[in-house]
């Protein structure tokens, strides 16, 4: 049996993300500073959609009738599908620290074209909702500008 976690080791959780980069800040209170816990990358992001695409769609009869028609159209954009699946990644990390007991709440602070993705897969991953939730591109950006968001979440 693992030992209970003390109310020390808890701490919230900010998510600072866009498509190609996530930054996990912690803090001991709501209001205390941030500090860097971990970078994520998605260098598969920036590449072009030829270089996600090993070939084309293919081609299939209709049931009725003598057409045929591309399959290629049925699915997202690659640049989508890759968004989704690094989305599903920072989701499954918060859900792991909130899983562990030591996550007492977290935010997300995203870029407005990267925010809905997230917010799909916290909603599956992750029981508690945000505490805060911002649609600003601030990857990069020094840990006053996120503080200062925050605070007028």
């Amino acid at each position: 049996m693992t030992p209970p976690i003390s109310a020390d080791d808890k701490r919230y959780l900010v998510v600072v993300a866009d498509e190609y980069r996530a930054i996990i800040y912690a803090r001991d209170t709501l209001t205390g500073p941030l500090r860097k816990l971990r970078t994520f990358t998605n260098e598969t992001a920036r590449m072009k959609t030829g270089e996600l695409i090993s070939d084309r769609g293919g081609r299939s009869f209709d049931s009725h009738g003598q057409g045929r028609h591309t399959m290629a159209g049925d699915k997202d954009a690659p640049q989508q599908q890759v968004a989704k699946a690094f989305a599903k990644d920072i989701a499954e990390r918060i859900a792991a620290e909130s899983h562990k007991g030591t996550c007492r709440g977290y935010a997300v602070i995203a870029a407005p074209r990267f925010l809905g993705l997230l917010r799909q897969e916290f909603a599956t991953a992750v029981r508690q909702e945000p505490y805060a939730s911002v649609d600003k591109d601030v990857v990069g950006q020094d840990e006053s500008v996120i503080e200062h968001l925050l605070e007028h979440a």
